[in-house]
């Protein structure tokens, strides 16, 4: 059984923690219900969030059931709170070291930074704010990749790249058939009509 635990707070976006919840509960549907993956913020009362969702957690920080994977979501709840909670860091600080996994999207890397666990560590994040997460040191950002796995860690670029690692944690904890057929399932097969790249 794992136990993914995703991490809520005011202003985190939405696909951040979307993205991977879709995958984690898709791939627990096709675990026969083996797998279980819980919503997690400071407070038990709706969140609300970038774009102005209102999600309500399953659990406190302060209660729930030990972790396999922690997630922590970006958005300007993560980079540009300062200083950071520290309720919230100290948590992740301390459940990071004991999951199996901890995972961050965007600039989620930011709070996993001011928490411990991104330290001295290859990361990813955001596009837009590699050279700020690069400037406050102890880290190395990798520029060229949807995703980094650095030891127990993994880090993903923004918002969409996040159901990338989530794929490949996915079939990192259950086999890579297992992921293709989470994928198959979510009809994961990017495709967009106009590419951030090309010419106007």
């Amino acid at each position: 059984m794992t136990t993914y635990g995703l991490l809520l707070f005011d202003v985190a976006e939405e696909l951040d923690f979307a993205g991977p919840w879709e995958v984690f509960t898709t791939s627990a549907i096709l675990r026969g219900g083996a797998d279980t993956a819980l919503l997690l913020a400071e407070r038990p009362g709706p969140v609300r969030c970038a774009k102005g969702m209102r999600v309500l957690p399953d659990r406190t920080l302060g209660d729930h059931p030990p972790l396999d994977v922690l997630l922590v979501p970006g958005g300007r709840g993560a980079r540009e709170s300062e200083p950071h909670n520290p309720a919230v860091t100290g948590w992740i600080a301390k459940t990071a070291g004991q999951a199996g996994w901890v995972m961050g999207v965007c600039t989620g890397a930011f709070l996993l930074h001011a928490a411990g666990p991104a330290r001295g560590r290859r990361v990813a994040t955001h596009r837009d704010y590699e050279d700020a997460l690069e400037a406050r040191g102890d880290v190395t950002v990798v520029r060229d990749a949807r995703y980094v796995v650095d030891g127990d860690l993994i880090t993903t670029q923004g918002v969409s790249a996040g159901i990338d690692g989530a794929l490949w944690l996915v079939g990192r904890l259950h086999g890579r058939d297992h992921a293709r057929a989470v994928r198959r399932l979510i009809q994961y097969e990017p495709a967009p009509p106009y590419l951030a790249d090309e010419p106007a």
